[in-house]
């Protein structure tokens, strides 16, 4: 349980130094996410299309914003993606 405990700090640590900075510190726009990807993930940002998409899917209740648990559905899904390819 420590380790998935670490993880969320991790994952907490990353989406506070990116959300925030248009002003709402619990959630994250569109603009922040994509500073996120591309800082964090380079090569995942894509073009403007493609990042309006992401954003879409990841806003599960349609607010217009990414929530911390919202962005841990994203790296959940990211981490079996990467692990069904090994």
């Amino acid at each position: 349980m420590a380790m998935l405990e670490e993880q969320l700090k991790v994952l907490k640590t990353t989406f506070d130094k990116y959300a925030g900075k248009d002003g709402d510190k619990g959630s994250m726009s569109k603009a922040e996410l994509a500073d996120l990807l591309r800082e964090e993930f380079p090569g995942m940002a894509g073009d403007k299309k493609e990042l309006a998409a992401f954003f879409t899917g990841l806003d599960g209740d349609k607010d217009g914003k990414v929530s911390f648990p919202e962005f841990v559905q994203f790296a959940a899904t990211l981490l079996l993606m990467l692990m069904s390819q090994m």
